[in-house]
């Protein structure tokens, strides 16, 4: 009996000793991968898209289709398989404006006549209509005609021939079933198209971005302002912006003309490509698990940027620059680390973000793996300036969440928050949202903590603003996370 025992502790004893073994042996396989994960290859890879040649990589121009291309070379280099039946490319309709010259705003209050400065004062509209137009200016607050909630910015003013000023966003702020009514109101498109209805010529938007998502109407030209120009055409109106701006939140409908000597003058030169294409980049790695193979981990972030004005490249290097590195950076790592996942993961590139979420509504209507079987998307976006990360969506996905603050914990050391997902019923601002709606488990990946200077759609946005440290960790906290979620058999 006691030769039994012996004999049945010491199998025991050996196979924990076993495993233990194969635990310190999948241990050393993911610090040597981990530790090819290199800061400088990263930010090469911000380099390489913010580079002139690009020309800002405006989704739907020559331009983006080459740095897809190149992107989708690195995947081929890495062994990463296309993943659109045998191509990198998922192509939709994606209209743009070429945007050749800077064009000019100038204000005139009376004799006093004030030429605009690009890009401190004013920036030139991404989809305007080419040419001139000058007239008085009429304030429109939000520019919305919404009958069935009982509100009409235009019902006080007649804006036939005039430039109106124009305000981004909806005089309804609360998250609940009643913002879904004024979702619609809240895009570019309507303001610019009920604007064209009204009888309006041209716009200034006191809002200094430049926005690809917007409209091109035949005859109508816009450009973006600073609010400090707002704030001076209504003073020599004998308004006060900041007062006239809260009045419009709380529901009021202050709309009004501005004085008769008040005009803005604005010329635009624009190409407008109705026809144009994009696309998705994506590549996949097949899962090593037979069974578990069938499931699929998403890591995406979108590839295009803001495009270029006149011979003003604006590299788009933190958005999102960044954020594509970051999966490329992973990506590499996840191809060729000596542990394989047991599921698959799929890389996404998306392009038409900045057109208006173009890329990531495709794939959730024509999707590359069934949405029931895609455990997890993880999106990156502006991720490359920074001290800690955040991570939206653990508190919801506990079981998925684990495994990346079991990362950071143990390899990394970031600070890392988290929180809780919270349906969104306002117009979605992320590839992420477009995710999230679609039914698949979503996390955000974002960097807290800004160690630069955020120039947001700015021609600043250079890679000279970017913290390489932070983006080497994100990628080594996606190579980690992702693999642990990978090869869960639990979930």
């Amino acid at each position: 009996m006691k030769t039994v025992t012996f004999a049945v502790s010491l199998l025991l004893l050996t196979s924990v000793t076993l495993v233990k073994a194969q635990e310190t042996t999948d241990q050393e396989k993911l610090r040597n991968t981990f530790h090819t994960i290199s800061s400088n290859e990263i930010l090469g890879y911000v380099e390489e898209l913010s580079a002139p040649q690009y020309k800002g990589r405006l989704s739907g121009s020559p331009e983006y289709l080459e740095a897809a291309q190149w992107c989708a070379g690195k995947f081929r280099e890495w062994g990463i398989q296309p993943a659109n039946q045998g191509s990198y490319f998922q192509y939709f309709q994606n209209a743009y404006s070429e945007v050749p010259s800077l064009g000019e705003v100038v204000y005139s209050n009376g004799n006093n006549r004030q030429i605009l400065k690009f890009p401190d004062d004013y920036l030139p509209g991404s989809n305007s209509a080419s040419g001139t137009v000058e007239a008085n200016l009429v304030y429109v607050g939000y520019g919305i005609t919404a009958p069935e909630l009982g509100y009409d910015d235009y019902k006080n003013v007649d804006v036939k021939g005039k430039i109106i000023v124009l305000e981004p966003g909806i005089p309804y702020t609360k998250n609940d079933t009643t913002m879904m009514k004024w979702t619609p109101y809240a895009e570019h498109r309507y303001k610019f198209r009920n604007a064209v209805k009204h009888g309006a010529i041209g716009m200034v938007y006191p809002n200094l971005i430049a926005n690809p998502n917007t409209v091109n109407l035949d005859g109508f030209v816009y450009a973006h302002v600073s609010p400090g120009l707002a704030e001076q055409i209504f003073s020599d109106a004998g308004k006060d912006y900041a007062e006239t701006k809260k009045q419009l939140q709380n529901g009021d409908i202050p709309s009004f003309a501005f004085g008769a000597g008040q005009k803005i003058k604005i010329s635009a030169e624009t190409r407008y490509f109705l026809d144009a294409q994009s696309c998705n980049v994506v590549g996949w790695i097949e899962g090593s698990d037979p069974v578990l193979k069938e499931e699929v981990i998403i890591i995406g972030g979108h590839l295009d940027g803001q495009g270029q004005m006149g011979d003003v490249v604006f590299p788009s290097a933190l958005d999102n620059g960044s954020g594509v590195a970051d999966i490329l950076g992973a990506a590499k790592a996840l191809a060729t680390s000596e542990i394989k996942p047991k599921r698959s993961i799929l890389f996404i590139l998306i392009g038409g973000e900045e057109c208006g979420l173009y890329g990531s509504n495709f794939y959730a209507e024509n999707p590359l793996f069934p949405i029931a079987k895609t455990r997890l998307m993880i999106n990156l976006d502006m991720v490359g300036n920074g001290t800690g990360f955040y991570l939206t969506g653990g508190k919801t996905y506990t079981d998925l969440y684990r495994h990346f603050e079991k990362a950071n914990n143990q390899w990394i050391h970031r600070k890392m928050q988290t929180n809780e997902v919270r349906k969104n019923y306002g117009r979605p601002r992320s590839d992420a949202s477009i995710f999230e709606n679609a039914g698949i488990p979503t996390f955000g990946l974002w960097t807290s903590g800004s160690v630069h200077p955020v120039y947001y759609h700015h021609p600043m946005d250079k890679t000279n603003v970017l913290t390489p440290e932070i983006m080497e960790d994100a990628a080594k906290l996606l190579y980690l996370g992702v693999m642990g979620v990978a090869n869960d058999e639990t979930l």
